[in-house]
């Protein structure tokens, strides 16, 4: 039995596409050189660089703050996981609740409604100072007063309300003979939403879901508005003492490491599920 191998023409085709496609990364790459050089000696060239060189990119200043900004940082990442795992569940929970059509369930779906309404309403830095300050202030038994503690349930009301809608919007866009099938084969309404259309909402709602965690990792810089000793708390107290904000652009740095592995990991699993959206209507 003979194998196929491509014909002249088609080795010829495949030459030019991989010409072409050479042709256009090379373009690209030497007009995004020329744009960032063009940039850069903008900046560079300006009359107010050398004092803005030295207020925001001092590397004397940079390594003497690193190591109290390398500590704090823990503390961003550290509210970044626990309140991700708060999130998730309290999301999913909203998200169930504003979908069901029990009338049994009717108060929960009316809280839960006025409960995204409201929360989504509201800057999540004024959450952030109303628990943080408010809640210790109250004095109630039993309930903590650590400022980071309120400042992560802050991120938690302010979040859990944003991605309910995201789990919800991934619910409803299942299509609704995946319920009627699921019923039909004798399943409740409650069993085919565990059992058939939140796993597949949750697999259609994993990228924006991650542009949602990115945001609240960069948002963890919320809680120095409340006086938690975080990296931009560090940064923003280091540059009152000595008059110089390099540690800012320090942290920024930090922050870019940690979301870019996320924004990019966000656009893989989008084209990926595209791929596999096309390969199904083919």
């Amino acid at each position: 039995m003979s194998t196929w191998s491509p014909s002249p023409h088609e080795l010829e085709r495949q030459r030019v596409r991989r010409r072409l496609r050479t042709r256009s990364a090379l373009i690209a790459t030497v007009m995004t050189v020329v744009a960032f050089v063009a940039v850069g000696l903008v900046v560079t060239g300006s009359p107010g660089w050398a004092s803005v060189k030295a207020l925001f990119f001092s590397w004397p200043d940079a390594k003497e703050a690193l190591p109290d900004i390398w500590g704090a940082l823990w503390l961003n990442v550290k509210m970044f996981l626990i309140a991700e795992v708060f999130i998730l569940v309290f999301a999913m929970l909203i998200a169930l609740a504003r979908v069901s059509r029990s009338p049994w369930l009717m108060p929960l779906r009316a809280s839960a409604i006025v409960y995204t309404d409201v929360v989504r309403g509201i800057p999540t830095i004024l959450l952030v100072y109303l628990l943080a300050f408010g809640m210790p202030a109250l004095r109630l038994q039993g309930l903590p007063t650590s400022v980071f503690f309120w400042a992560t349930v802050a991120l938690i009301i302010s979040y859990s309300a944003y991605v309910a809608e995201v789990f919800r919007s991934g619910i409803e866009s299942v299509h609704p003979s995946q319920l009627s099938s699921a019923q039909a084969l004798g399943l409740s309404r409650g069993q085919a939403l565990r059992h058939v259309i939140v796993p597949q909402a949750l697999r259609r709602v994993v990228p924006p879901l991650l542009n949602d965690f990115v945001s609240l990792q960069k948002d963890t810089a919320l809680a120095s508005s409340a006086a938690v000793f975080e990296a931009v708390f560090v940064a923003r107290d280091y540059g009152n003492y000595n008059f110089n904000y390099t540690p800012l652009v320090v942290v920024a740095c930090f922050f870019i490491l940690m979301t870019v592995p996320l924004a990019r990991l966000c656009d893989w699993l989008t084209a990926r599920m595209r791929r596999r959206e096309l390969a199904g209507a083919l």
